[in-house]
């Protein structure tokens, strides 16, 4: 996970593990990350290699092509795989990258 948000930093975006604090969200862009779910490898009946599964959530209130491209070009030298939706209550669209560290 340090390679992925070493990675990110350059983009200058704030950043929050899983949420920023009520009140101290800041105004979009913005990024979020957590750890969602393990997918470990298994052999002899135990977990031979730990795989976590994180996701770098970008949060925007409009869509935004170049900071996508931004993003994805910091993520370049990790596989990943995208969703998107929009969040009608926050009136944000919120970009997620899935990545296996």
């Amino acid at each position: 996970m340090d390679e992925v948000l070493k990675a990110l930093r350059p983009l200058k975006l704030p950043m929050a593990y899983s949420h920023f604090a009520e009140g101290e969200s800041p105004q979009p862009p913005f990024l979020c990350y957590l750890i969602t779910r393990s997918h470990n490898f298994f052999a002899d009946s135990r977990v031979y290699q730990k795989v976590d599964r994180l996701s770098v959530e970008l949060y925007s209130d409009r869509k935004d092509l170049k900071l996508e491209a931004r993003v994805e070009e910091a993520l370049s030298s990790f596989c990943w795989e995208k969703s998107e939706v929009f969040i009608d209550s926050e009136k944000l669209y919120q970009i997620i990258y899935e990545i296996e560290v």
